[in-house]
Order: structure tokens, then sequence, then C-alpha cells
């Protein structure tokens, strides 16, 4: 397609000559002769036409080459090549990335301290261009950016129902929200979402100040997973949220949320498999970094917003048009979850994710579901492996107590998984051997409601006044302390305005809390049975958990 059109011409007309000569055993010299009038050649220019074309039979050797060197042919002496090839080598294909400019000047200077003619910038960029791309590419940005240009992509997850693959991740939210009784600046939150690649639905999420964790991941796969009614009416949400149900797969990255104990052992639990993507291959995620694109695009249309980066803010002031509190952006995403994105034509379905679902909802039938939905939030949440003692269980530096346990100091192997949520530490789970949980408070039972945060800023506030061993009634009257410094400090540190929103609510909320319910608790021991039920559950905690 290179070759000019006049040049392809001659090529052609040629073609129909030399054919029927090059198919002939032998060929006369009169034969020749007519040949080389009708093409204006000479005879020896025939019969080298002839071999050329009895060796490639396509027009294409028989094109009429140009006079001078052919393409890429080096003229210039071998010290002056070796100058080159070593400045490339060296200067060139570093981290740096220098310019060609700067490689020119060094590659000048290095031939006139040689006795040498320099060459020109042509002849040097000549040589950067025969040079392999992917490794030039290589050595001055790096492998990465090396296979995210050059490593072929091959087609992505091509799920056949919904639910049969899901993908989890984590942004930092675009938008500065702030308190909801001071209306002070907190802070950026973070999103944990999860995405149905089938239909691209939005199965559910999770916002949070807090860094992502195991926790976070486990709060947003029981979203997903569980029927969403009583989380919709609670926030007076009247749309339609109907996609839920257990997962085939979850496919995920290498961050370390994701390779917790907790997470592997709950998808094992309720057979669910985890597949993580290669290290350092982010297309393999594209479909919800397109959807986590799709919505922060949507959160920039909102006040206080922070744009991408700084350059798309400009000088917008965010901390000044702030005026979301989280649980109000909860409510805003959810809406744009619900409202636009999911009734919204697809690019790559050409129909709207929520038809997507409904239609494969409907040959499908329901979608497995856990039996228990509180038992199956806490299959998730992070554990640590406790010995069961007489006075009871410790972790993190507090014990805790309940009689239940002495059914438990029976048994040869007293290690049980004791399981805990970081945002409410007056009680721990612990996995009885026969299944299901047993709801464990705290020993003092007047020790107030702390996060694992503020139990372990406590703890190190006290070994840095060299405290060998933490004393737990000191822990607690550490706490008080700092929140009551926090409540002064509110109103001019953001740090301490997000310490304070994430505190769990005050006694009269926490009636209904996961940790002041009663799983598997005294109820048993108090018939004086001495069995350990497996799960007991009250309604407060039920609704306050799964909410």
């Amino acid at each position: 397609m290179d070759v000019p059109e006049d040049a392809w011409a001659e090529a052609v007309r040629r073609e129909t000559i030399v054919r029927a000569l090059a198919a002939a055993a032998s060929n006369t010299k009169s034969a020749v002769k007519a040949a080389a009038d009708d093409l204006g050649l000479s005879a020896a220019q025939v019969y080298r036409l002839i071999n050329k074309f009895r060796n490639s039979p396509t027009t294409t050797s028989l094109i009429v080459t140009q006079p001078g060197p052919r393409k890429g042919a080096r003229f210039l002496p071998g010290p002056v090549e070796l100058q080159i090839d070593d400045a490339i080598e060296n200067i060139f294909k570093t981290r740096e990335r220098p310019t060609i400019e700067k490689l020119c000047r060094d590659v000048r200077t290095d031939c006139r301290a040689a006795g040498l003619k320099p060459p020109s910038r042509k002849a040097i960029q000549a040589r950067i261009s025969a040079r392999s791309l992917r490794e030039l590419v290589k050595a001055r940005e790096g492998s990465s950016a090396a296979r995210q240009r050059f490593v072929p992509v091959e087609p992505g997850l091509r799920p056949r129902a919904p639910l049969a693959i899901v993908q989890i991740d984590h942004t930092k939210v675009d938008i500065i929200l702030v308190d909801e009784r001071t209306r002070a600046v907190l802070g950026r939150p973070w999103l944990t979402l999860l995405l149905d690649v089938f239909s691209r639905c939005v199965l559910g999420f999770h916002l949070s100040f807090d860094a992502p964790s195991a926790t976070s991941v486990a709060l947003a796969i029981a979203q997903g997973v569980l029927p969403k009614t009583d989380w919709l009416s609670g926030r007076g949400i009247s749309l339609a949220w109907p996609m839920c149900g257990m997962p085939h797969t979850i496919h995920l990255d290498n961050a370390r949320e994701f390779k917790s104990r907790a997470l592997k052992r709950g998808c094992q639990q309720h057979g669910i498999r985890i597949d993580y993507r290669p290290p350092a291959t982010p297309r393999y995620g594209g479909h919800i970094e397109r959807l986590m694109g799709t919505l922060m695009g949507r959160v920039h249309a909102l006040p206080g917003t922070t744009f991408s980066n700084v350059a798309d803010r400009g000088d917008y002031p965010a901390e000044k048009k702030a005026v979301l509190t989280l649980d109000e952006f909860e409510r805003h995403f959810a809406l744009e979850v619900l409202g636009p994105y999911h009734n919204e034509v697809h690019s790559a379905l050409n129909k709207t994710p929520a038809a997507v679902w409904a239609h494969a909802a409907t040959k499908s039938g329901e979608f497995r579901q856990p039996q228990d939905a509180a038992s199956f939030i806490l299959d998730f949440l992070p554990f640590e492996e406790r010995i069961i003692r007489r006075e009871g269980v410790r972790l993190f530096n507090v014990t805790y107590f309940d009689g239940g346990l002495a059914a438990l100091l029976d048994s040869a192997d007293r290690r049980c998984r004791v399981k805990y949520d970081p945002r409410r530490m007056d009680s721990v789970f612990v996995e009885l051997p026969a299944g299901g949980h047993m709801r464990i408070p705290c020993a003092d039972l007047g020790r107030p409601a702390v996060t694992l945060w503020e139990q372990r800023d406590a703890g190190r506030a006290l070994r840095a006044e060299g405290r060998r061993t933490v004393d737990e009634d000191a822990v607690a009257t550490a706490i008080e302390e700092q929140r009551r410094l926090l409540d002064k400090a509110q109103a001019t540190s953001k740090a301490a305005r997000r310490v304070l929103a994430r505190l769990p609510n005050k006694s009269a909320e926490m009636e209904g809390s996961p940790a002041s319910a009663s799983i598997g608790s005294d109820s048993a021991d108090e018939e004086g049975d001495g069995r350990v039920p497996p799960v007991v559950e009250s309604e407060s905690w039920r609704t306050e958990f799964l909410s």
C-alpha cells in the first residue's frame, strides 16, 4: 500500500509479460528481445526480472526500485556507531527519561573527545527508531507501562448468568463531607462497591471514613447478598433494588483486605469461589474500574467535590462548598445507582442493567440465599484464634466473659475463633465447635463501647508513658479523656472530627447493636443443662446489624 500509484501500475504492466516468460521452461532470444522492446528494458534486465519472478511469483517483485541506498542502510564510521549505541544504552534508556536533545549533546561531546566527527541529530534519531519501542518503554517507564502498551489484551470476563462473577473494589470518593451535628469538614469517604459483571448491576456498597479493611468488605458483601428491603425503607428510598443473592465467584485484586483469613473462610463456608487477578494487571478489573469512573464523574456535579485531579479542580473551594453528611451522601449515591445508572442503556449491553437482570432472573428463578442473615455477616468478620480459659477469653488486651463459655472448658482443644466488629468492641463472638456463634460481652460491663482504633490508640498512649502492661481500667479512663479532648477539638481539627464521626452511638442507641444482643447467650446456662445453643438472636440485634 506504500508503493506509489505510477510504480504499481508499471509493475502490473510488467507482470502480464514476465509471467508468461517465467512459466516457460526456456525462452528464445527473440522472445526475450520482444519483451524487452515492449517494456523498454534491455534483454539482461528482462532475464533478471524473470529470475526474480520465479523466486517470488508476485507483482510486488516487479516493482521499479528507486536508485540510491536502501532504507536503513548505515554509513557512519564504526567508532561513531559505538558511541551512539553506548549513549542510547547508558543515557537514553534510564528511568530519568532524558530527552533526545540531551542524548545528542552527550553523543557530540563524547565524539569530539574521541577525535571523531559528531553525527547529526537525524542520524541519532534514526538509531533510536530502529530500536524496539517496547524495550525503550520498559527501560524508561518500567515493566508495568510496557505491559499496558504492548501486551495483547485478551477477551474480558464472559459470565453467562447473574452472580456468576462479582467484582469488588475500593476507591476514595471525590467529595468532601461534613459532620452531621456541627457541619464541620470531615474529609473524603471510602467506597467499597460490588458489581455483577453479567448485568453490570450494583449489588451493594459500603461507605466509611475508615480505610478499606476486612470489615468494610464483609459489610459490602452482606449488603450485596442479602435482600435490601429493610435497608431501603430505613433510608426512605422507594426505588426497587432486587439485585441480591450468593455469588458463584468473587473477582478481586491483590489488596491486603482481600487476602484476609476472614474473607477466605467466609467464602469457603458458603461455597463462594475467590479468583484473584494477576498482580499488576488492572485491565482484568476493567468492568468495576469503569463503573467507579462513571459514578465518580456523577459525584463531580455535587457541592464539595474534589474532582478527579488538581488540574480539574482548579480554584474550586471544595471544603467551603461541602454541605453533605455521610448519611446524606449515602442516600444520594443510592438514588443515583438505583435511578439513572440502573435504568440507562449500557453501551456494552445495548440494554439497561436493570432490564438485563430482570430478564435473566425470570429464567433463573430465585438466587441462592444464606440460611441465616446474621450468621452470614459473622462468617465474614475478622477473627483471631484464642484459648478459652476459666476467666474468659482475652482479645486486644481486654477480657470478655460469659457463663456460656463453661461448656467449652470441657473440650480437649479449647482454641476457638473469636470474631469481632472493629466498630464496636464491647463484645466479641466465639465460633462454636458445633456451629453458630456465642456473643461474649466485656467482663467489665461498665466499660464504654469503643472502637478498635480507640482501644489501640489508648494502649499506645499508655505504653508511651512507660507502662509495660496495659491496665483495662486505665485504657477505659484514657478513652473517656480522649473523647472529651476530641469534643473540644472538633471545631478546629478535621482529623478529630473524623474520629468522632466513627464513634459508636450513645447508650440509648446501643441497645439494638450487635454487641448488646444475645447470640447464644446465657439462656441454657440459666436453665442449668450446660448446653451451648448454636445461635440465639434478638430481633433488635438483627435489625441493627443488618442495617
